[in-house]
């Protein structure tokens, strides 16, 4: 028989494949921050082109954020804010910058796959935000 404090432990603790889920999921977001501070320059010129306002303040602070929710995620730390900034960022970034339907036929091909790429991450974003509810 099962008392309250294993139900509790079981309904916020979905096992080692979840653990395994959020470690890579912000292992991934954290590299990809890492990257664009690597280069913020062409970064930020990537977020001009694409029409992002203020794209100076704009860009590091995107990176910024999926940086910080990368490394909340892996750790699962603040998980409701972590996983909703990601969430957010994702769901930001995928639809206007890899909009790869109105790219020129050179870029078309990167943009999708940044595109689906972003799609698939924000899918696991979305289940651990769920999770984090729980």
């Amino acid at each position: 028989m099962r008392d309250d404090t294993d139900a509790i432990e079981t309904s916020t603790d979905r096992g080692a494949p979840s653990r395994l889920g959020r470690v890579l999921l912000g292992i991934g977001l954290a590299a990809q921050a890492s990257e664009d501070f690597r280069d913020m320059d062409e970064t930020i010129e990537y977020a001009e082109s694409a029409g992002v306002p203020a794209p100076d303040l704009a860009a590091p602070f995107a990176s910024g954020m999926m940086l910080v929710s990368g490394i909340g995620i892996a750790l699962w730390r603040a998980p409701r804010l972590t996983t909703g900034a990601a969430v957010t960022f994702l769901t930001v970034v995928t639809a206007t910058m890899h909009d790869f339907w109105n790219a020129d036929e050179d870029d078309r091909s990167g943009e999708r796959l940044a595109f689906f790429g972003n799609l698939a991450m924000l899918g696991g974003a979305l289940v651990f935000l769920r999770e984090a509810f729980d």
